[in-house]
């Protein structure tokens, strides 16, 4: 019997691409396990308020989670406000830091950075049941949580967990996580990619929230980072390792994008010796390739490395390869004409499987010369790998690096317990991101991965961008930080990021120099606060709808224009690191953001009149946004709307 094709299941797929968490395992009416949509789990996507119901399904389950569902999809009345005295290089930089709860800040910025980001690298709280101190509202009151299970620790009055009272509380952190990875979700481009750094005890919790949110097609596998030091208070299996998991956000659009390889770690350094020795010889001469073989053998190499033993005719670095069909299935047919050995004329072995390549590409590697015969025709060929044409690899699934960031963070005055060692965030982000992207860590801590992300743009001259985001979580009295003047652990990330920058700058000025392009190491700090409202959260309205003719000022007497601009950029989705210069025109303060994307004039004297919009039209913005106050009466606002729809159609305008 003929079937049609299995519509349910592609459309259940296409509806696994906008909900990944919606889609789960049920069994049919068959009795067959395939693939089914979990509608209690949609309805919740889809509403407002908490739905209930349940039925048996494949998922991570725990107390909390549609509280966590709808905390993450719940909207908040909150400004993001720029502080200039704590940037640096306000005016130009492209990298932001912002202070605020990660959970905020994340929704904040859903306008200007929906679908922007390339990578998202977090090192969050790993929940030990000593240091996990993240309670959302919508799971329970803080200072409830706080009394039924958390006590001060040793070093000062930051409060930390009870294990034995909240059994490591799987579900808080859950939750903590669950809401803040939802929405950090619609943040990554399509083929962006998260990097998540976590210990044994939430680990297998952490993949199958990872696979329900991002989903499970979307795994690019997890690293085992070998830390080379055995925890020594361990009941059982001493562990030395930590977890770093990779998913992206659309596996087919990371394919065409990204490779995730990384550079040899030793190639440079191999090139750069057989310059040297072939220099030293006058040429290519056995005196030559002898030394260069000893020297590789003395190095602290991979054995991947050591295989760059040679030197060819030409001074490249090279290995042998085998051409060997690589299954364990027999290779076609045409994969088995025998290659002629050039000096006896005769047929050389195949590889029993067959060889890796068809024939045409066989005959592409002869004519290019990278293909290398034995001395006669008894031997099988290989294949010449030159170093310089393969200083890329795969990123592997283990990472060896026992080293700390201790002795850094010293050398800048910043103390800081346990931050990610710089070298290994440095490999993480240049194999996902290449040469370009924004990286954003709203699990900032110290600033390691801002910190990581300078330090190879300045090796490398790219043009990578950072976002972090930090809390001002307060450091205890008794610590070394307090102690040094910090009063809570954004201070921290912001001085190490000024004291990183300064140094990197000052490292590498000869390189930098010579590139011609500058470093951008200055960033925009934003700090939440509520919003700039006076009584009730107000996004811009259009400029010709009917208003009020007393045209109230709605705006809380402390905030700035400065503070109004970047409420306007967040709503209007502008990117909050864009450029953005100020001109007096017709009298009053004009901030002009981007390249024409926006245009805003916060006066609120009465001063905006015809004459005015004349000559601010001239410039042709994408968007004009007032203040309420800046018109002396509704006529004049009527006639200032007709004048930029009459002059520049295209241009939106709004008010406060």
């Amino acid at each position: 019997m003929m079937h049609s094709p299995g519509l349910t299941q592609d459309a259940i797929a296409r509806l696994g691409e906008l909900f990944p968490g919606c889609v789960t395992e049920g069994r049919g009416d068959d009795g067959t396990v395939r693939f089914a949509v979990d509608f209690d789990r949609l309805r919740q996507e889809l509403s407002g308020s908490i739905i209930e119901g349940s039925q048996e399904r494949y998922q991570l389950d725990w107390p909390g989670k549609r509280e966590a569902l709808l905390a993450a999809h719940t909207p908040i009345t909150k400004a993001l406000r720029p502080c200039r005295e704590e940037s640096v290089d306000f005016d130009t930089t492209k990298n932001l830091f912002i202070e605020a709860d990660n959970l905020d800040a994340l929704k904040l910025l859903q306008g200007p950075y929906r679908g922007q980001v390339k990578m998202i690298y977090i090192d969050p709280p790993y929940n030990t049941g000593s240091d996990f101190v993240y309670a959302d509202d919508f799971a329970e009151r803080v200072d409830a949580f706080l009394a039924r299970s958390c006590r001060g620790d040793d070093l000062g009055d930051r409060p930390v967990t009870d294990a034995e009272a909240s059994g490591r509380l799987h579900s808080h952190w859950l939750s903590m996580m669950f809401s803040r990875l939802k929405v950090s979700r619609h943040l990554l481009r399509a083929d962006g990619v998260i990097v998540v750094h976590i210990d044994e005890n939430e680990y297998p919790n952490l993949e199958k929230l990872l696979a329900e949110i991002f989903g499970e097609a979307n795994n690019l596998g997890t690293i085992v980072w070998d830390k080379r030091n055995p925890k020594g208070d361990a009941v059982g299996v001493a562990q030395q390792h930590e977890l770093i998991c990779l998913y992206c956000k659309d596996r087919e659009a990371f394919k065409r994008a990204c490779e995730l390889k990384r550079p040899k770690e030793n190639a440079d350094r191999m090139l750069a010796r057989a310059r040297q020795i072939v220099t030293r010889a006058g040429g290519v001469t056995e005196r030559a390739r002898k030394e260069y073989r000893n020297w590789v053998k003395q190095q602290d190499l991979t054995g991947g490395e050591k295989a760059y033993n040679q030197i060819d005719e030409n001074g490249d670095v090279f290995r042998r390869v085998s051409m060997a069909w690589p299954n364990k299935k027999r290779a076609p047919d045409e994969y088995f004409q025998p290659l002629i050995h050039p000096v006896t004329g005769k047929p050389c072995p195949v590889p029993g499987r067959g060889w890796r390549n068809p024939p045409s590409t066989m005959q592409e590697l002869l004519r290019s010369g990278q293909i290398l015969f034995g001395a006669d025709e008894t031997v099988q060929p290989t294949r010449k790998y030159r170093l310089k044409d393969n200083l890329l690899e795969n990123v592997p699934s283990l990472l060896y690096f026992a080293g700390s960031d201790d002795a850094l963070l010293a050398g800048l005055g910043v103390p800081f317990d346990n931050p990610k060692p710089v070298t290994v965030a440095k490999r993480l982000i240049q194999a996902v991101c290449g040469n370009e992207g924004i990286v954003l860590d709203f699990f900032a801590g110290a600033s390691t991965t801002a910190h990581a992300l300078l330090q190879l743009n300045a090796e490398d001259g790219a043009d990578r961008r950072f976002i972090m985001v930090q809390w001002p979580e307060p450091c205890g009295k008794n610590s070394a930080a307090f102690h040094a003047g910090y009063r809570n652990i954004a201070e921290i990330g912001k001085e190490r990021l000024r004291r990183a920058g300064a140094k990197i700058l000052k490292d590498h000025a000869d390189v930098l120099a010579s590139r011609g392009t500058p470093l951008d190491e200055g960033f925009r700090v934003l700090k939440v606060d509520t919003s700039n409202m006076a009584d009730v959260y107000c996004t811009p309205h259009a400029l010709d709808e009917a208003h009020p003719a007393s045209l109230l000022d709605t705006i809380k007497p402390d905030r700035t224009p400065e503070d109004l601009l970047f409420q306007v950029m967040l709503d209007w989705g502008v990117d909050p690191a864009s450029p953005i210069a100020c001109e007096t025109m017709g009298g009053q303060e004009v901030f002009f953001v981007g390249n024409g994307a926006l245009a805003a004039c916060f006066g609120a004297d009465g001063g905006v009149d015809e004459g005015f919009a004349e000559e601010l039209v001239k410039r042709r913005p994408l968007r004009v946004v007032f203040r309420d106050a800046g018109f002396r009466d509704s006529a004049v606002r009527t006639a200032v709307a007709q004048i930029l729809k009459r002059v520049s159609p295209a241009t939106q305008v709004r008010s406060l």
